[in-house]
């Protein structure tokens, strides 16, 4: 069974590989269930608006980056 703090490390060493901010791997697994495959698909698309809502509601950053591209607060 993965622990909370495995899944954050998982979450946190796969965003920076994919150069994305933790907050949006973070959605992006939370809406994929931690089912990776499910995430690799939904971060491949980039632009899911449920992910960006969730990204934005865990951090008071006004922009964050998806795939190296920024994604302001304000276009969501």
């Amino acid at each position: 069974m993965t622990t909370e703090q495995s899944k954050e490390h998982h979450v946190g060493e796969w965003a920076s590989l994919r150069h994305t901010s933790r907050e949006i791997a973070e959605a992006i697994f939370e809406v994929a269930n931690y089912d990776e495959r499910l995430a690799e698909q939904i971060w491949s698309q980039q632009g899911s608006d449920d992910v960006l809502i969730r990204a934005f509601k865990k951090t008071d950053q006004d922009v964050l980056t998806w795939d190296d591209k920024t994604v302001e607060r304000k276009n969501v």
